[in-house]
């Protein structure tokens, strides 16, 4: 029989960690079919690529995004496909779209991810037929994706779906049938492939819409005896926590950890977000490696920070800014909903005063330095401004950069783009928890935050690290392992059927020009979102990726870009299920409410 595709010539990459080595490579009926040391026979075959001089490894994951929305109305993907990146994983930071209604996970994500609420909500209402786990699972199976998903369920959805809106949004304690309804509802999801829960205790993503505007996530309002009783649910069928400890006291991590030990019992793997080389605290880079290790030597435990590997460079507009939420001064900002207010709100002498003290305070520092000397314009329609910061066009006017910051955007608005970079621009940190065996990469975000965040190429921005290292003479990391660590290593640790490419294996791969690892992984492209309408800001570089292969198919080529079924045919991904998770321990279990164990 001949082969559908043959790869010959390539440094192949099996996913293991084992060094690279010439293989050539036979893929027939979407599956690795051979692995040869010598050429194959080439007759009939549909399409041989040379691959000399070229990478080939299997197909990279993204556990940390957030597509719930995006792949709903354009299931191909395109821009994570273009970077070799052959699954996702959705369902992240507590909000997913399993059980409740559209307009309810609509307000979840909307303005919690920076994706218009006009443009999600009406594909919900459209698209979102389902009420439950098994349903959810079932559009899933029909759907023409690109690359193949898994999924989380959301906590935040969870307590809305049993709770209600308003109920799951206060400080209100749910019943112990309320409790026993969201064990049961994990359980069917778990039941229905999803690979664990994701819960969020940092109260600085806000709701949208009407009813519950500018409230923190639903799950910000748990008590750890509800976070308990579910995290037994998971622990006792080996499934998967997502979480994220409080961005700015951080102190919970501690009972993150706690709750992962595996003295005298199962631990419960988590994935954490996140660790970061961050400008605000420089020396945090320290705690979470140190936190891993307590987790997983001294607690027995099962635990992952998830870390990107890429600096943490974010584009904002105008008054747009996430980070605001950490104080006081700027979260009064980020409750304000009419745009007219919002940039009047900043021309008030007092809350100017006010801003200003709480901007210096150290305490309340999170994710960002709050540093406008380190925030420079990127866009503008005064073009003289760009590539300059708000301490210089404040010294230049006469005012200090807080003002400078506030009067350009009051005077451009969203006009105004400016950036900044929150962390992980120290090479030599980057590396450190690169190569930490307690950290995984993640935290991508890919199909959020559409204006600022754009780190869809991340698998290969950690090949660069690694590639620059060693051509400098200062490896940090075998390039084999580099390679395990964004396939193999997190399809192991979320227990799905991906990452590697051995004979029998789907054939998930990515062919990669190692020249193309360059700096301009870090240039910034407008990109539209299909089917959205929508224009996002990502990075891009086609110079690295040569092409993508989904179920042996190609569903991505430099050149000659997407085949025109991707996103309409059902041959590329598929759902992809917890295939660690655990049934349930007895048939009596589907009969009543779960229990924590």
């Amino acid at each position: 029989m001949s082969y559908d595709i043959i790869i010959k010539n390539g440094l192949y990459f099996d996913g293991s960690g084992a060094p690279g080595a010439l293989r050539h490579i036979g893929i027939r009926d979407g599956k690795i079919d051979v692995l040869a040391l010598s050429p194959l026979d080439e007759d009939g075959c549909g399409e041989v690529i040379d691959a000399e001089g070229h990478w080939v490894t299997p197909g990279f994951l993204e556990i940390h995004s957030h597509y719930d929305a995006e792949v709903i109305a354009a299931p191909a993907l395109k821009e994570s496909v273009r970077h070799g990146v052959t699954s996702v994983t959705i369902g992240s930071c507590s909000i997913s779209m399993v059980l409740a209604e559209a307009e309810d996970c609509s307000d979840l994500f909307t303005r919690v991810e920076a994706v218009p609420r006009e443009y999600v909500l009406p594909i919900l209402q459209e698209k979102k037929t389902w009420r439950d786990a098994r349903g959810y699972r079932a559009f899933y199976d029909q759907l023409p994706l690109g690359p193949n998903v898994n999924s989380f369920l959301g906590h935040s959805e969870l307590r809305v779906a049993v709770m209600g809106l308003q109920r799951a949004t206060r400080r209100v304690k749910p019943s112990e049938a309320e409790l026993a309804r969201m064990e049961q509802l994990l359980e069917e999801a778990l039941d229905a492939g999803c690979i664990g829960l994701s819960v969020m205790t940092t109260r600085l993503d806000k709701m949208d819409g009407d009813r519950a505007w500018s409230s923190p996530l639903p799950s910000t309002f748990a008590s750890w005896k509800e976070f308990s009783r579910l995290f037994a649910v998971l622990r006792r069928r080996g499934a998967v926590l997502q979480g994220a400890p409080n961005a700015v006291t951080k102190v919970n991590v501690f009972a993150f950890l706690w709750q992962a030990h595996g003295w005298f019992r199962k631990p419960l793997k988590c994935t954490m977000l996140t660790a970061l080389d961050l400008k605000s605290q420089p020396l945090l880079h320290r705690f979470t490696r140190l936190s891993g290790w307590l987790a997983n030597r001294v607690l027995r435990g099962h635990f992952r920070w998830q870390t990107l590997p890429a600096p943490f460079t974010l584009r904002l507009e105008g008054l747009n800014v996430n980070a605001f939420e950490e104080f006081g001064a700027g979260e009064v900002l980020r409750d304000i909903k009419d745009p007219d207010e919002l940039y009047a709100k900043v021309r008030e002498p007092a809350f100017r005063a006010l801003f200003k003290k709480q901007v210096k305070a150290v305490l309340t520092k999170g994710l960002w330095h709050r540093d406008f000397s380190d925030c420079w314009v990127s866009e503008c329609p005064d073009a003289s401004l760009v590539g300059k910061n708000f301490k210089q066009l404040g010294q230049a006017r006469g005012l200090d950069a807080v003002d400078a910051y506030f009067e350009l955007a009051c005077q451009y608005r969203e006009a105004l783009k400016w950036t900044t970079c929150y962390g992980n621009q120290r090479e030599a940190i980057m590396r450190q928890l690169l190569a930490s065996p307690w950290t995984h990469p993640g935290f991508a975000d890919s199909g959020a935050h559409l204006r600022s965040i754009a780190q869809y190429n991340f698998p290969l921005r950690f090949l660069k690290y690694v590639r620059d290292a060693e051509l400098a003479g200062e490896p940090f990391m075998p390039l084999g392992q580099a390679v395990r660590r964004c396939s193999a290593e997190l399809a192991d640790f979320i227990g799905v059927d991906a990452g590697y490419l051995r004979v029998g294996d789907r054939a998930d791969l990515v062919l990669i020009n190692p020249q193309g690892l360059d700096d301009s992984l870090d240039a910034l492209h407008e990109a539209p979102m299909e089917v959205l309408g929508l224009q996002r800001v990502v990075k891009r570089n086609d110079a690295a990726v040569e092409l993508t292969l989904i179920n042996g198919r190609i569903a991505y080529r430099r050149g000659l870009e997407y085949p025109q079924d991707l996103g309409t045919a059902r041959h590329y991904g598929r759902f992809l299920p917890g295939r660690e998770v655990l049934p349930r321990t007895s048939p009596a279990h589907d009969l009543q409410p779960a229990t924590a164990s």
